[in-house]
């Protein structure tokens, strides 16, 4: 690639509106290059330098289409607009912070930031992400400067610096999202520069009350360089980035302070399942952490009842739920095996924060056995099943088996009818899915069984199995 060297001073006036270095040429300035005029046009179909003895002053339309190099201190605003509109990644790079008045950043393959890129007017975001170095680089916004078009695929991966006193929402995000954060009610002029962060949240064991628990998923570093107090309006995106399944009431904007997690108040607006924000009280202090926090624990799901009885001409479904916040819907089961189930009711979850009722029919069970599940799905794809519903022709003491207590403590206590003898197998597995005791149950007659739990099994919650060819119970089970 040639070498074009500008060492006089070159006028661009609005007479030579086209003045076009269509070869791939690196042009660079060791002299003046004046764009005079709102109708002036340069074009540089290659890369640009601007040498630290140069003089580049912008009033018109520049156009780089490759890597943009400044090295000249204090360069000029200027009035015009800097176009990096190239069709491969463009870096800009140099010593000196590249100053613009208005700036269209249009390139699918995106920009790197290895120099300071400053805006005063107005910045569009046409098409790519910026992504500034870790030194840090930062695309800067002056006082009064502003921009238009961010989104997923045309925003800030990496530092934004803001000058000024006004509102300002900053274009950050990771390389797939933009996770915008916003300063409002600034009390005099500052600087402050901003990042996300996706991720595991730091230090997030580290709460000070009421603070119970943090978005582990991401954050916002906010540094202070000069200035005063703001709100801090963080926001919430589950098809994004998932944030905890907690009470809307309880969510608070969180500070890390350098020791603890702390609540810096707000209240949130939206819903938890889907969007939301949270805006903070004023803010003194910076230079650290910022994520959604909450006052209030995340409450699982609890199947608190699951029955099944048979009428002259259905079998009749009944569940409860509570602690239902997020979930999506409940799949009701069959099966007359008790291996293959298919779904035969779909019911939409209330998500009510509170006791949720739920029943069904079943017109076409009506074979001699039939046994039923629930398939509890969230909105984040998670799912659950419920232990398993027995309906026979004939429910009286020969048919039973069932956990006769439960909670349970050293061990499980089953009743066995008469009409379920036989050599089961049993096993226990945790809510991993791993299987953390198993053996064999022989049941010769009607009446108790035992089944003895190991003594380093922990407390918690357990799915209990006991199943051979014919018969299988299915339970949870709670050890304390």
């Amino acid at each position: 690639m040639r070498t074009i060297v500008i060492g006089f001073v070159l006028f661009i006036l609005a007479l030579f509106i086209n003045c076009c270095l269509m070869a791939q040429l690196t042009v660079q300035n060791n002299g003046i290059v004046y764009i005079s005029t709102a109708s002036s046009t340069f074009y540089v179909n290659g890369p640009l330098v601007n040498a630290s003895t140069a003089a580049l002053t912008n009033n018109g339309n520049l156009y780089v289409k490759q890597d943009l190099t400044n090295n000249q201190a204090s360069m000029a605003i200027g009035t015009g607009t800097l176009y990096l509109n190239g069709s491969s990644t463009q870096t800009v790079a140099g010593a000196q912070t590249f100053n613009t008045y208005n700036l269209v950043t249009n390139n699918s393959n995106g920009f790197i930031l290895n120099n300071n890129l400053s805006i005063s007017g107005a910045h569009t975001f046409t098409s790519g992400n910026i992504t500034t170095s870790s030194s840090p680089n930062f695309l800067v916004y002056q006082a009064g400067a502003s921009y238009t078009g961010d989104g997923d695929t045309r925003h800030v991966d990496g530092w934004v610096k803001k000058f000024g006193n006004s509102d300002f929402i900053f274009p950050v995000g990771n390389s797939t999202y933009e996770r915008t954060i916003a300063l409002t009610n600034l009390t005099t002029t500052s600087e402050f520069n901003v990042r996300h962060y996706d991720g595991i949240t730091p230090n997030r064991l580290n709460l000070f009350a009421p603070i119970v628990l943090i978005d582990t998923n991401e954050y916002w570093t906010i540094s202070k360089i000069s200035g005063g107090s703001a709100n801090v309006a963080m926001n919430w995106d589950n098809a994004k980035i998932p944030v905890p399944q907690v009470i809307i009431t309880g969510i608070r904007a969180g500070y890390y302070d350098g020791s603890f997690w702390m609540d810096i108040g707000g209240s949130a607006t939206g819903a938890v399942a889907t969007t939301g924000t949270v805006t903070s009280n004023s803010v003194s202090a910076f230079n650290n952490m910022f994520t959604i926090a909450s006052k209030a624990v995340v409450l699982p799901l609890s199947i608190t009842s699951f029955t099944g009885k048979r009428n002259n001409a259905y079998n009749q479904l009944n569940w409860t739920i509570s602690n239902e916040i997020n979930e999506l819907q409940y799949e009701l089961q069959s099966s007359n095996d008790a291996v293959n189930f298919t779904t035969i009711n779909i019911q939409k979850a209330k998500n009510n924060n509170d006791i949720a009722l739920y029943s069904y029919d079943d017109v076409a069970g009506m074979q001699s056995k039939m046994y039923y599940r629930l398939r509890c799905i969230d909105n984040n794809g998670q799912i659950k099943y419920s232990s398993i519903v027995i309906i026979a022709t004939q429910q009286n003491d020969r048919n039973n088996f069932y956990v006769i207590k439960n909670p349970v403590q050293d061990r499980i206590d089953i009743y066995a009818g008469e009409s379920v003898m036989g050599t089961y197998a049993y096993s226990l597995t945790g809510s991993t899915g791993q299987t953390v005791q198993a053996g064999s149950l022989d049941i010769k007659f009607a009446g108790t069984y035992t089944i003895k739990l190991q003594q380093q099994l922990a407390s918690g919650i357990y799915i209990l199995t006991v199943r051979n060819g014919q018969n299988i119970l299915q339970k949870t089970i709670l050890k304390e």
